[in-house]
């Protein structure tokens, strides 16, 4: 048993906590709405995984929680960590991210997943907006380059909220909501290369991939 599984050391996110996360979102998800998934086959069963998803609703996290096929750690907002939701995100191994300065304490979390071999999850837009992956950052590269996990694209459809408002509307009840799983890709040439270049480079190839599973997604899913 790896000392993530055992609740590990102080500050790094407990696997089990995760599976209870995971438990609580299908019990959300499908309480209130029908999600539908795809190709939750594509994710590996075991070792280090990035899930990159689009975000466009507040409920993507916990959509994703619910439906991916393994518990994950996801990287969320310091903001959310506020009151009583800060010690429940933190007992069900969800990281608080400073998304204003490099914040090491959280990178230093989030490595601790992968190198135990659990799911980090990130919305690699940084933050809810059109959902296109159009304005990619390079921390998903960052930890897919350190890491050598694979990244699996993640297309969440059907929860985006009325653009204008200042908090989108949740999906109507019993909505229909989409979840589509991409093939998984490695981000790195294979070099093991770290380098500012390499992180360009990987960054531009993440978007790619995942521009195109979008694409793809919303085809399959007739949201085209």
């Amino acid at each position: 048993m790896s000392r993530e599984d055992r609740g590990g050391a102080p500050g790094v996110p407990s696997a089990r906590g995760a599976a209870v996360g995971r438990r609580i979102g299908i019990g959300l998800m499908y309480g209130l709405w029908r999600p539908r998934v795809l190709g939750a086959w594509r994710v590996p069963a075991a070792g280090p995984l990035i899930l990159a998803v689009n975000h466009t609703h507040a409920v993507d996290g916990p959509l994703l929680m619910g439906t991916a096929p393994r518990p994950v750690h996801f990287l969320i907002k310091k903001e959310a960590f506020t009151g009583p939701l800060d010690p429940f995100l933190t007992g069900i191994g969800q990281i608080g991210v400073d998304r204003e300065r490099a914040d090491r304490d959280a990178i230093t979390r989030a490595l601790a997943v992968l190198g135990n071999g659990g799911v980090l999850g990130i919305f690699p837009e940084g933050t809810r907006g059109e959902g296109d992956f159009a304005s990619l950052r390079s921390g998903l590269a960052y930890f897919a380059l350190r890491s050598g996990a694979p990244v699996v694209p993640v297309a969440v459809l059907g929860t985006a909220g009325t653009r204008g408002r200042a908090i989108p509307a949740l999906p109507p009840l019993r909505a229909r909501v989409d979840v589509v799983f991409g093939e998984p890709f490695e981000a790195g040439d294979g070099s093991g290369r770290r380098t500012r270049a390499a992180l360009d480079e990987a960054t531009v190839l993440i978007r790619k991939r995942l521009t195109a599973h979008l694409d793809d997604a919303r085809r399959s899913t007739g949201r085209a």
